[in-house]
């Protein structure tokens, strides 16, 4: 599956939204991924997800782990892919970490996915406490990697697509300056 197919089909599941958005960082933009649009659909969900299984067909991975929410899904599906379990990471303080009774074993090799990254952020804290817990790490896979290239991972990192999305401060928004009304992206409803 390569990048052009993968941003047509949030294109398709009007996953790729337009207009004037506030992001979590607090920064400006005209676009906006909203990924449980495409994972509401479980044939899409699923050969999203082989693609994301695909370069670790061959290895051994013993357990598949998603930063809650957007990864819980994706975790799933992917595991189901590669014939093995699926957790997930929630937040515990400033961390992310597996509970509910999840199990990791020292040295479990471990995937972890997410749906979009743009600072890694939720990664980062995932694959920290995955690594304090013993797991090997084999690799963290996305769907869509917005960062322009600036997420890195001290293990293998792969995106089955790149999105360039230009963002601003608030003071040197051009929408702003435009007088566009920020949108709420849970207010859109196709």
């Amino acid at each position: 599956m390569n990048s052009d197919t993968v941003i047509e089909i949030f294109k398709k599941s009007g996953a790729l939204l337009e207009g004037h958005f506030l992001y979590t960082s607090g920064r400006h933009g005209r676009q906006f991924l909203q990924a449980a649009r495409v994972m509401q659909y479980p044939e899409t969900a699923a050969a999203l997800c082989a693609a994301l299984a695909e370069p670790y067909q061959d290895q051994r991975v013993d357990l598949v782990v998603g930063p809650a929410t957007g990864g819980i899904v994706l975790a799933y599906e992917t595991a189901r892919a590669l014939g093995c379990r699926a957790a997930y990471s929630e937040k515990e303080g400033a961390g992310m970490a597996l509970k509910r009774g999840f199990r990791l074993e020292k040295g479990a090799r471990v995937l972890l996915v997410e749906d979009i990254t743009t600072t890694g952020g939720s990664v980062a804290k995932t694959l920290t406490h995955l690594q304090e817990r013993g797991a090997d790490v084999v690799g963290v896979r996305v769907l869509i990697d917005r960062s322009g290239g600036a997420v890195r991972f001290d293990c293998p990192f792969g995106a089955l697509a790149q999105l360039n999305m230009e963002s601003w401060e608030p003071a040197q928004c051009p929408l702003c300056a435009a007088g566009a009304p920020l949108i709420e992206p849970d207010d859109i409803i196709l």
